[in-house]
C-alpha cells in the first residue's frame, strides 16, 4: 500500500538523533512520500535539503517534499521583509519538483498571548499576505487551523488560492463543508485515534471520503497509544515521539470508522492528496 504524510515536521529537534532512519522506517511500512512544512524563514534551507535528502535516504526520488511558509505561531518574531525572502524563495527553487506549497501558514485562535487584537491582525497580516504571494506563484496552500476557520474562510473567500489542505482539522460540519467548496482537502492524524474525540471521529467518517487526507504533525499530536498524560509526564514516563511511522495504524483506526478497506483508503487518500498537492504527482 502507498501511504502519503501530507504534515510532518522531520525538522524537528525530536528527529535529530535519528531523522533519516525515522523517514527510512516510515517508508519500509508503506509511507511513500512524506512533505515538510517549514515555519519560518530560519528553517526554509533546512526542509528543502531534508527533502532531498529523505529521498537519497532511502533511494525513492519522490520519498520528500516540502512547503515554505510563516507559521501564526512565530509571526510575533517574524519581520516583514521575511515576506519579501519567502517570495524570492519561491521564484528560486519553483522549478523543484519537491516544492508543493505555501505553509505553513494560518491563524491560531487557541495560544492567549496571540490572541490580543494587536498580535491575532499581525497574525491576520501575515496569513493574507503569504496568500497572495502563494496565488502569484500558482501553489496551493496547507493551513494552520486552530481555534481559527471562519477567519481563515473569510480570507480566502477574498484572495482565491489554488486550495491545499487544511492541517489538522477539527472544526464544524459546516466549516468542512465550506473549506471543500473552496478546493480544500482536510488533513486527519493522531487526534481521531482517542474515542473521546467524538466528533471530529463523527467527521471523519461522515465527510465525504474523496476530501480526506492523512497526517501525522510527527512529532506532534501523538495518537492514543503515544499519548501519556500531565500526570503520567510528571511521575516521569515520557510522551511518546510521534513520526511518521505511526501514519498506516492511524489509518487503519480511519479505515474502521469509515468501515472500508485499508487498501481503498491507501488509495483514495493518496490521490486525495496529489490533487490537493499537484506536485506530489
Amino acid at each position: 500500500m502507498h501511504w502519503i504524510d501530507t504534515h510532518c515536521h522531520l525538522d524537528a529537534a525530536e528527529f535529530d538523533a535519528d531523522r533519516l532512519q525515522a523517514r527510512v522506517q516510515a517508508r519500509q511500512r508503506g509511507v511513500a512520500q512524506c512533505v515538510i512544512p517549514a515555519v519560518e524563514v530560519a528553517n526554509f534551507q533546512a526542509v528543502r535539503e531534508l527533502a532531498h535528502a529523505c529521498s537519497d535516504a532511502d533511494s525513492q526520488p519522490h520519498s520528500g517534499a516540502y512547503a515554505l511558509g510563516i507559521h501564526p505561531l512565530y509571526t510575533p518574531r517574524a519581520k516583514t521583509e521575511d515576506l519579501q525572502t519567502l517570495d524570492e524563495q519561491l521564484t528560486t527553487h519553483l522549478d523543484d519538483p519537491k516544492l508543493v506549497a505555501v505553509g505553513e501558514i494560518g491563524l491560531d485562535g487557541f495560544v492567549p498571548e496571540l490572541n490580543t487584537t494587536e498580535a491575532f491582525e499581525r497574525q491576520r497580516y501575515f496569513y493574507r499576505e503569504q496568500l497572495k504571494i502563494a496565488k502569484r506563484h500558482g501553489l496551493p496552500v496547507i493551513l494552520h487551523v486552530r481555534r481559527s476557520a471562519d477567519a481563515l474562510l473569510k480570507e480566502l473567500r477574498q484572495i482565491q488560492v489554488g486550495g491545499g489542505i487544511a492541517h489538522a482539522f477539527n472544526g464544524s460540519l459546516q466549516q468542512a463543508h465550506n473549506f471543500i467548496d473552496l478546493g480544500f482537502k482536510l488533513g486527519f492524524g493522531g487526534a481521531l485515534t482517542f474515542d473521546r474525540a467524538l466528533q471530529l471521529r463523527r467527521l471523519a467518517a461522515e465527510l465525504p471520503i474523496s476530501a480526506l487526507v492523512l497526517e501525522t504533525d510527527a512529532p506532534d499530536i501523538p495518537p492514543h497509544w503515544l499519548y501519556t498524560t500531565a500526570e503520567q509526564r510528571a511521575a516521569g514516563t515520557p510522551q511518546g515521539r510521534n513520526s511518521p511511522a505511526e501514519l498506516p495504524r492511524i489509518a487503519q483506526v480511519l479505515a474502521d470508522l469509515r468501515s472500508i478497506s485499508l487498501e481503498e483508503l491507501a488509495a483514495v487518500t493518496t490521490a486525495n492528496a496529489r490533487a490537493a498537492l499537484p506536485r506530489l504527482q
